[in-house]
């Protein structure tokens, strides 16, 4: 055989090899395509039956803000891999839709995994129970176990049934934490704390083995009020004595021991429940109001939470005005530069108010703050793109969520108006930083640290080392500088004399009815009050503006992505099989990560934070 023959086969199997690969491609941007045209095909908006159930599981906490990253929530749900939250906008706006909608004939409270959250977000969605209720239909609340959160829900409920072998876990209010002083010790760390504010006690775990009584007396205060609004919630929905649940929580040990008595007895016999029902009595009992449906898992013909809203929101885009309120929802701890939803990044936060400000469709912001605070920089940052929209002449309403304190009271107090709920918890104006070293810990395993520098400060950043003298007066002095500049911008924001405000702040908590008599928020109520005010600030009448929540947009590779495996899906193939199970180290890992997190997270450029150890479920 010739060379040159050699040399022409060799071309051609290589030529094979490249169309052979240009096949698979061509095959593949085909599927692709296919995918995407059968998403769309397949993704109308799902069709009700005429007579209905609206069907609302909570599961997981009540959020303001679903967490994680757009692109990353959207794949693993796809993959059925995400974490339960509750989204509490989305509860009342399915109820207040539903109020007029005669499909819907009822509304089930599905309320056996909800966990917290907080009870001012617990009693905005009782608030919209008690608004729905009043179009006439019934609202029916169920589980086998009652976190005490969702007996809140379910006592503003028409009928509320428990199974016969369920739980009713009402204990009241407590704040408990770990405290590491010795074990700190034992570990041979020096850990060096600077802070402003005698009840500054996010410090205090790494500081004390125990509660100091200025944190005590505090907290105790707070949890008395916040339980005050909760019995006295349920005993007006429920129409049962003020301390009905005082002696339900006293008497349930001995209660129990009596022959007979279960939880879900006591509970109907205390009147904080209706019935004890089977699953099989409550499906027939919500048949008889939304029609049978045999082929129904549930029993009952149904319209889902999660398909409802998407329904009615696309119905309602139809009718958008052209004046809208922005509603920039600022949940979780503060960080320094871009973070996902769940966590209130300084740049990504500061970013989506700027978008806010230089769109001419927005007349008013509106920012929903959810917060117990973190980093001082990054809350100074967004405390700036604030003061930018006023001056662009668009005024800004803070309302606050469970809670806004530290540095979530900071990014809400140059606002034009704060509005917060009784059960807001809000101040704990003051500052702190920390600095671990471990040269002791080193050195107790034989590794020192030694070197030379050009000045007394260098290397004095290292973990590995002592501070110096020197060093912890520039940290001590940074602090106090820190809290001098909160409450002076308290001061000009709320025009008061910065006197009143250090008697006021100190690291102190405060329910937003304190907020208010203390001069740090201007009235009490809840997010639909606080859009009001946004639109009378605006001069928007009611029915001339629409709200527009601003979020971080998927990227056109993140969204065709995402068709392609929803067209994938929708052919048949189960994305949920390419989900691994996650290991027992997995599972170890992020126990720990989440025990570390309020630690490893941290990233001020400073190392100043205003953040508060401040929630009660």
């Amino acid at each position: 055989m010739s060379d040159r023959n050699v040399l022409v086969r060799g071309l051609a199997a290589i030529w094979r090899a490249i169309d052979g690969v240009r096949k698979v491609l061509h095959l593949i941007v085909l599927l692709f395509v296919f995918s995407i045209i059968v998403a769309a095909l397949t993704s109308s908006a799902p069709s009700l039956p005429a007579k209905a159930a609206l069907q609302i599981p909570l599961y997981g906490n009540l959020v303001e803000q679903l967490e994680g990253d757009p692109f990353d929530r959207a794949l693993a749900e796809l993959m059925d891999d995400v974490a339960p939250q509750v989204l509490v906008r989305d509860v009342v706006a399915a109820l207040d839709y539903a109020a007029d909608d005669p499909r819907i004939k009822v509304v089930v409270l599905d309320l056996g995994g909800l966990g917290g959250g907080g009870l001012s977000k617990a009693r905005r969605i009782a608030d919209a129970l008690v608004t729905f209720r009043e179009s006439g239909k019934l609202v029916i609340a169920h589980a086998d176990y009652f976190s005490q959160t969702a007996y809140y829900l379910a006592a503003h409920a028409d009928e509320v049934y428990i199974h016969p072998q369920g739980y009713l876990g009402l204990q009241g209010y407590g704040v408990y934490s770990n405290y590491f002083k010795d074990a700190i010790d034992k570990l041979k760390i020096d850990w060096n704390v600077f802070r402003v504010g005698t009840h500054k006690s996010f410090v205090e775990p790494y500081t004390r083995n125990d509660m100091s009584d200025e944190d005590r007396s505090s907290m105790s205060r707070i949890l008395g009020q916040l339980w005050g609004l909760y019995k006295d919630g349920v005993s007006t929905a429920r129409g049962i004595p003020a301390d009905g649940l005082d002696e339900w929580v006293a008497s349930l040990a001995e209660d129990l021991e009596q022959p007979g008595n279960t939880v879900a007895s006591l509970a109907v016999a205390a009147g904080l429940v209706d019935a004890q029902l089977t699953r099989q009595q409550l499906r027939e009992r919500i048949a008889s109001l939304a029609g049978r449906d045999d082929e129904s898992a549930l029993g009952y013909q149904a319209a889902g939470l999660g398909d409802y809203v998407a329904q009615m929101r696309l119905l309602d885009s139809v009718n958008d005005s052209a004046n809208k309120i922005a509603v920039v929802v600022a949940s979780g701890e503060i960080l320094n530069g871009y973070q996902p939803p769940g966590t209130i990044g300084g740049e990504s936060t500061a970013e989506l108010l700027m978008r806010a400000r230089l769109d001419d469709e927005i007349k008013a912001v509106l920012l929903r703050v959810d917060s117990p605070g973190g980093s001082s920089f990054a809350s100074e940052i967004i405390r700036h793109e604030v003061l930018a929209l006023k001056a662009a002449g668009k005024p800004v309403v803070a309302s606050l969520s469970s809670s806004a304190a530290s540095g979530g009271y900071w990014i809400s107090m140059a606002a034009d108006r704060i509005v917060a709920s009784e059960a807001t918890i809000t101040g704990s104006i003051g500052i702190f930083g920390m600095y671990p070293t471990f040269q002791r810990s080193l050195a107790a395993l034989g590794i020192y640290t030694d070197g030379v520098g050009t000045s007394a400060l260098a290397g004095t950043s290292r973990a590995d080392r002592e501070m110096t003298d020197e060093s912890k007066r520039i940290a001590q002095a940074t602090v106090d500088d820190g809290y001098d500049q909160f409450i002076g911008y308290v001061a000009d924001h709320r025009g008061m004399r910065k006197e009143a405000v250090d008697r006021v702040a100190q690291g102190q908590i405060w329910t937003g009815r304190d907020a208010l008599d203390n001069g740090l928020i201007d009235e009490i109520g809840d997010f639909e009050y606080a859009v009001s005010v946004a639109a009378e600030l605006a001069s928007l009448a009611e029915g001339d503006y629409s709200l527009q929540f601003y979020e971080p947009d998927l990227s056109p590779a993140e969204m065709l992505a995402l068709q392609f495996l929803g067209g994938a899906q929708a052919i048949g193939v189960d994305i949920a099989d390419f989900r691994s199970e996650p290991t027992a180290v997995r599972r170890l890992a992020t126990l720990v990560e989440s025990t570390l997190r309020p630690l490893t997270r941290f990233n001020d450029p400073r190392g100043v934070y205003a953040h508060c150890l401040c929630r009660f479920d």
